[in-house]
């Protein structure tokens, strides 16, 4: 599918009455019933009817479903919020490596962000599909921040791809509940409740993590050891 559309290639109707009509204006009406409930429901006999138009008035701006997703991934998840870049890129382990660390936690924190607010973007962009200047802004920043040394080009993006899958995996959860975690650990210790005896590692565990106060950072735990390793990789590199 080509992508001119979301790069403004697109030249807008010419003849007929007045547009009254954005490609903008169909993104938001369907992002408000994705929102609501979920990307199934986005028709574009849906959205033209939410928004008092017939559908074929849509297809002057928006030629298919698909685009019309494309779209509305570019306006939910939108450009990515400025994040306090660390003077020193080069990745020296000599330096202080929580300059590009604390970053990357701000970049990987707004992502998740974006998504909890969004939550069917998770699967509106599974598989190949067109690329707006919005996601690639959102590689950028990550690019940026990444240390010039150390690590390969592959490396860089593979880095970029791990940090985003586990923004991903996190933010799936919501598409379910706002509080998908703690609600699936209630049922977990009603089980354990029930069925202790059949799995004593789970409950000796389940025990230890509610003495421990500590629930809910699957997130914030993911996102250290994966920074852990970039780092330790580095380190390596740069010392051997």
């Amino acid at each position: 599918m080509p992508s001119d559309f979301l790069w403004g290639g697109r030249a807008q109707p010419t003849r007929g009455p007045k547009p009254t009509l954005t490609p903008e204006h169909i993104a938001d009406a369907g992002i408000a019933i994705a929102d609501a409930e979920g990307l199934a429901a986005v028709t574009m006999q849906r959205v033209a009817a939410d928004r008092g138009f017939t559908k074929m008035s849509l297809y002057r701006y928006v030629t298919s479903k698909g685009e019309l997703v494309a779209l509305m991934v570019e306006r939910a998840i939108g450009a990515p919020p400025a994040v306090d870049l660390p003077v020193d890129l080069s990745g020296d382990p000599s330096g202080d490596p929580d300059g590009w660390r604390a970053a990357l936690k701000q970049w990987a924190r707004h992502l998740l962000e974006a998504h909890v607010r969004h939550p069917w973007a998770v699967e509106a962009t599974l598989g190949p599909r067109p690329v707006g200047p919005n996601e690639l802004a959102w590689m950028e920043c990550a690019v940026t921040i990444l240390p010039s040394a150390g690590l390969t080009g592959t490396e860089r993006l593979d880095a970029i791809a791990v940090l985003a899958g586990h923004v991903r995996a996190i933010a799936q959860q919501f598409m379910v509940g706002r509080h998908p975690e703690e609600d699936l650990a209630t049922e977990i210790a009603e089980q354990l409740r029930r069925h202790g005896d059949r799995f004593p590692a789970l409950a000796a565990t389940m025990a230890a993590a509610a003495a421990d106060g500590g629930q809910d950072q699957a997130f914030e735990f993911g996102l250290d050891r994966i920074l852990d390793g970039l780092d330790l990789l580095i380190t390596r590199r740069a010392t051997s």
